[in-house]
């Protein structure tokens, strides 16, 4: 069974790691000249990302994703503000649920 050092020792080092991937990514892109069809590809990248884990969870999800999911998009689409349109999404869902 590990101590309670041995655990936070390891979520300490995870967190030195994931720190570091990131610092050391933005610190290698920063000096990577990039043309305009790779600044455009990193651009739409995380929205792809975006994408690829929501469809598998709409398309497994049940009648409340679906729900949530059409009314943050409708949100997403009528307001362009991000945080409204998820928490629009989550309380939809919930309510669905609910009822």
């Amino acid at each position: 069974m590990p101590t309670e050092r041995a655990v936070l020792a390891a979520i300490v080092g995870m967190a030195l790691v994931t720190y570091a991937t990131r610092a050391g990514g933005l610190w290698l892109m920063s000096r990577v000249p990039l043309n305009a069809r790779a600044a455009s590809f990193l651009r739409h990248l995380s929205g792809c990302v975006l994408v690829a884990l929501v469809v598998p969870a709409v398309a497994r999800g049940d009648f409340a994703t679906v729900c949530g999911v059409v009314a943050a998009l409708a949100a997403m689409l009528g307001t362009r503000r991000a945080p409204l349109a998820m928490l629009c999404g989550v309380v939809t869902a919930a309510v669905v649920r609910a009822i």
